[in-house]
């Protein structure tokens, strides 16, 4: 239990002991604002609202059951009812010593692990990873690692885009190369493909006759044409080899045996359109099978409709969705979805979810979450592009991120061998890009800037990373080792108490992130406990003449539990620290 589920639990006793409804939460929370105490509670506030009493008369009442000796050294009610809880130093150094080399920096597992399901990055098979890709790999990996940190069995999903009008587009573009002897299928890789599915998209749109025959070979595709399924087994052979290496060098956990596309729900379809029509939810409508939905109807009162089946026979995504909601409640048992899809799906998602609901596909026990997120944005606020306009590919974008960090690096440690500074610029490009991305509201669009997110100043992976490499050089030069320190925790100054509270609120960070699925909450976390270090640094000489061995092993043990706290967090985002810089 950390620190503020005990003080919640403690003032929510002492509120029903002082005659307050058990439904009245303690809402205790950090304390913003200097010489406010660390915690405030500000349940009497509200208490008070139902109870037709002033706050500060109850929260009086409160505090005269609240019995926290040994761990407050003093409580207060301030302002209109305000509960402020100053931590007593001693017990705090007690909590710190026993974080001290625990490589859970003091959470436990979760007592009550769930399955969860995370389906993140999905791509487009026909095509490279773009940089629209970025955020939902990224993003979502961060809650993968989040979650497996605190004890869950997370099943990773990768609903790649390999079934549907396009690849019949492909195969017929292909097979037409093929027949020509311009192309040897052996030899097919991705490369080619982007040139095929660019050609082949042009012809679909421009020939009539080509449309009908790229039509043609869906359906074959559909029903199992040996050859044309050869084909595309190519195209997927070849489109996730690049993801794989999109995701090694992005450090991002997923495996070809997490993918499991559009096509493996192929069979599926018609028994959900089977089902669906059995419970007189989908019902046709020019010629299609449409399910209207009364529960998200528009200020007109129109319902919101979701196609099934197309007039032509075919399926769309929202059918395929809910052929995976399917199996994810059935096969793989989920307590929990997490959906990272950017917010332009909004709509479609609250279909899928309202509906999968109605049709009691899966049970209403299973929380559905759409965690949505925000556009990356040029310099001119709009979608990032390259300087003609296209599409950024991922692999360019990573590739260059290397290069500048490459740079920035040789320019600011000349000392590093080749073989340190590849490694060092590896880790800080890719750090640096997605650092710039995670530490966003997720919600939020953001400008992408090489020269913010490089920066070894402010909220940057840089910046994160050389505080752990450097709290690693304090430890070279004092000649000990992190995992033999032993003994007290001293906090006399305000900069050790204050850095020792913040490392101890890392299990809280841990739990919101997990639960709002937010990875800048621990970003900022992560950069406050940087800073925190860099003033308790300044102020409480570690390795100084004149310091006693005490006091030198105390500052040693509160700079050990800052890199094992720098180095976790930021494995939690997916980022990578160095033991030089």
């Amino acid at each position: 239990m950390n620190i503020r589920e005990y003080l919640n639990q403690q003032v929510h006793t002492a509120m029903q002991k002082a005659g307050i409804p058990a439904e009245c939460g303690a809402a205790l929370a950090p304390s913003k604002k200097a010489g406010f105490g660390d915690y405030q509670a500000n349940g009497a506030m509200a208490a008070a609202k139902i109870m037709k009493t002033k706050p500060r008369d109850l929260a009086q009442l409160i505090l005269d059951q609240l019995d926290l000796s040994g761990v407050a050294e003093k409580l207060e009610i301030a302002g209109p009812g305000f509960i402020n809880i100053h931590l007593d130093p001693t017990w705090l150094a007690m909590q710190t010593v026993a974080v001290l080399n625990n490589p859970r920096l003091g959470q436990a597992p979760s007592a009550t692990p769930q399955n969860v399901v995370v389906d993140y990055s999905s791509p487009n098979l026909a095509k490279e990873m773009h940089v629209g890709h970025l955020r939902s790999s990224i993003i979502g990996d961060a809650l993968v690692r989040t979650l497996e940190f605190q004890g869950h069995n997370v099943i990773r999903q990768n609903h790649v885009g390999d079934w549907g009008t396009q690849f019949g587009m492909l195969t017929a573009e292909l097979e037409a190369a093929l027949k020509d002897g311009d192309l040897d299928i052996s030899s097919f890789h991705l490369a080619d493909l982007e040139t095929f599915y660019k050609a082949s998209k042009k012809h679909f749109d421009e020939d009539p006759a080509f449309a009908d025959l790229a039509r043609e070979y869906v359906v074959k595709l559909q029903s199992g044409d040996e050859r044309i399924l050869g084909l595309w087994e190519a195209f997927k052979d070849s489109s996730l080899a690049h993801c794989s290496k999109i995701y090694e060098q992005l450090n991002v956990s997923l495996k070809p045996e997490d993918v499991r596309g559009e096509s493996a729900y192929n069979d599926d379809l018609p028994k959900v359109l089977r089902e669906l029509k059995e419970q007189g939810l989908a019902v046709e409508s020019k010629g299609a099978q449409v399910v209207f939905l009364e529960e998200l109807a528009d200020k007109e009162g129109n319902p919101s409709p979701v196609i099934i089946q197309k007039q032509g026979g075919g399926y769309l995504y929202a059918t395929s969705d809910l052929a995976a909601l399917r199996y994810r409640s059935g096969a793989l048992r989920a307590n929990r979805v997490l959906y990272f899809i950017d917010a332009r799906q909004s709509l479609h998602m609250k279909q899928v979810f309202t509906l999968a609901h109605k049709a009691k596909f899966v049970p209403a026990s299973i929380s559905l979450e759409h965690h949505a997120f925000g556009t990356m944005m040029g310099a001119d606020g709009t979608p990032f592009k390259t300087r003609s306009g296209g599409t950024v590919k991922l692999a360019d974008l990573l590739n260059e991120a290397e290069e500048r960090a490459m740079a920035l690096i040789a320019e600011k440690d000349p000392d590093l061998s080749e073989e340190e500074r590849v490694e060092v610029a590896k880790n800080v490009g890719i750090g640096a890009v997605k650092y710039a991305d995670l530490s966003k509201t997720r919600t939020n669009d953001y400008i992408f800037n090489w020269e913010a997110m490089l920066s070894f100043e402010g909220n940057t992976a840089p910046y994160l990373q050389y505080a752990y490499a450097r709290i690693q050089s304090i430890f070279r030069k004092a000649g000990s080792n992190a995992s033999e320190l032993t003994g007290d925790i001293i906090l006399d100054s305000e900069q050790e108490r204050a850095l020792a509270l913040k490392l101890l609120q890392m299990s809280e960070v841990i739990e919101q992130v997990a639960r709002e699925a937010l990875p800048h909450v621990l970003c900022t976390y992560l950069f406050e406990v940087a800073s925190l270090f860099m003033k308790f640094y300044e102020a409480c000489p570690i390795l100084k003449d004149g310091v006693s061995i005490e006091t030198r092993n105390s500052r040693l043990g509160l700079a050990a539990i800052t890199a094992q706290t720098l180095k976790q967090g930021l494995d939690l985002l997916g980022i990578k620290t160095m033991e030089k810089m």
